[in-house]
């Protein structure tokens, strides 16, 4: 089996070609980084133009990198949300279009699904169910993956995502974007204990998160010090890095606790999402799945930020048992893997510790 995949969801263009196998025959990732530091976040019209700029010219070259024609391919997987809209509909178009033409079948991905999906494509013993950590530039969620299709939300940010977080605690300290890999740097110089930062939910039952009040304490502590030092900056990014870990930490922890509580045990902890590249991050994970006896699986960091061999991946394994997508399937901004799951407590609600859906 295999299948070409193509990912447009945000600001990365990318195209791949991975086998049943489990061959990645290319994985190539056009970044628009330099297009949308000068904004600090991406600008949606200018990812959404980019892609149409570049999406053919990448499929061409993975198709050439796998040495293959479009009549060799069993499948094409296009990524159909969540994300930015305009950027979605591009990949998505794209892929309708090699699949009518060569008469191929089209499997519309969850971007989610993608990123839950991946380990399986480097861990060839990797069973379900298994509890995700789910952590991204738009999404951090904690669920259980119960199989391909099949999900269950234990818990999700009441508001920002962390690496919404780490976008604007970068920006606040004049680090540069991305965010992640500007703190994590900054970090490795400071002194996470120096900067008392809150750690908003730890402690409390439930597996929900908040970042709003810790990104507002960063905005806090910056203006505390007025004039900052580099001294100044990569303790509060190390504080900001140690406080979102122990978060993390905290709230994994309670997911593990409930899910035994009802009987089931996972297979492992994995953590999949841009996210989980923080090395502090994958280090305080190693130690708490470790204390759970729990087995860790976290993909290498090409396959943790967005690319398209997970949505190739997540195509074949959707391929394998039937689940194929007609000809007009709809792009969509918002798509929750668990569709049965309400808003969490407290989002949306003024005064409360949620600020949005």
């Amino acid at each position: 089996m295999i299948v070409l995949g193509i990912e447009t969801s945000c600001d990365e263009t990318a195209a791949a070609v991975v086998t049943g196998e489990r061959a990645m025959l290319a994985n190539l990732v056009l970044s628009q980084i330099a297009d949308h530091a000068p904004y600090g976040g991406v600008v949606p019209e200018i990812a959404a133009r980019s892609h149409v700029e570049h999406l053919d010219g990448l499929i061409a070259r993975a198709m050439r990198e796998a040495g293959l024609d479009f009549a060799d391919l069993d499948g094409v997987a296009a990524t159909a949300g969540p994300g930015l809209i305009g950027a979605v509909m591009v990949g998505l178009m794209t892929g309708k279009a090699i699949a009518a033409v060569h008469d191929k079948p089209l499997l519309a991905v969850n971007h989610l699904e993608g990123h839950a999906l991946s380990p399986r494509l480097v861990a060839e013993d990797l069973d379900f169910p298994y509890l995700l950590l789910l952590v991204s530039g738009g999404h951090c969620q904690l669920l259980l993956v119960e199989e391909v299709n099949s999900y269950r939300r234990l818990g999700t940010t009441i508001d920002d995502a962390v690496g919404e977080a780490f976008d604007k605690a970068a920006m606040l300290l004049e680090l540069g974007y991305p965010g992640g890999p500007a703190i994590e740097r900054a970090a490795r110089e400071g002194d996470p204990a120096r900067i008392a930062l809150p750690r908003p939910l730890a402690g409390r039952p439930g597996c929900d998160f908040s970042f709003s009040g810790l990104k507002t304490a960063v905005l806090h502590a910056v203006q505390a010090l007025g004039a900052l030092s580099d001294r100044d900056r990569a303790d509060i990014a190390a504080s900001f890095q140690r406080a979102v870990t122990d978060v993390l930490a905290d709230r994994t922890a309670n997911a593990i606790a409930v899910l035994r509580d009802s009987d089931v045990e996972p297979t492992a902890l994995v953590v999949a999402g841009g996210v989980a590249a923080n090395t502090e991050i994958r280090i305080r994970v190693e130690s708490l799945a470790g204390c759970r006896g729990l087995a860790l699986n976290i993909p290498p960091p090409r396959l943790c930020t967005d690319n398209a061999a997970m949505i190739a991946w997540a195509g074949i394994e959707r391929l394998a048992r039937g689940l194929v997508d007609p000809l007009d399937a709809s792009p969509r901004a918002r798509w929750p893997l668990d569709e049965d799951a309400g808003l969490a407590e407290g989002a949306g609600v003024p005064g409360r510790l949620g600020r949005k859906a």
